[in-house]
């Protein structure tokens, strides 16, 4: 049986507008960059497949990526894979920056 999962602090609507979005920046500059922009998934996910040895093991990958499968894809492939998925921060341009870190 599927159960939803609870925990973590709720706002509501109102406090959700109340405050300012501020865009979220990463923590850390990524020490490669693959641009997958306008390419349709499982190319992202891929190209992120080959290219993610060409880090140091701890290193950050950021695949940029504007299809929308890729915004589930690519942390659903980090946990498949065990690699970090780090987060997903979202470009001005329309897409993301899908940062994960490779733990092998």
């Amino acid at each position: 049986m599927w159960r939803r999962r609870t925990g973590g602090a709720r706002r509501s609507p109102e406090a959700a507008q109340a405050e300012p979005a501020e865009p979220v920046q990463p923590a850390e500059p990524p020490a490669l960059t693959i641009d997958a922009l306008g390419r349709k998934c499982p190319i992202p996910i891929i190209m992120l497949a080959e290219r993610i040895n060409q880090v140091a093991t701890g290193g950050v990958v950021a695949v940029l990526a504007d299809d929308p499968a890729a915004f589930t894809d690519v942390p659903a492939w980090c946990r498949l894979k065990s690699h970090e998925h780090v987060g997903s921060y979202e470009l001005p341009q329309g897409g993301w920056s899908i940062h994960v870190r490779r733990n092998y």
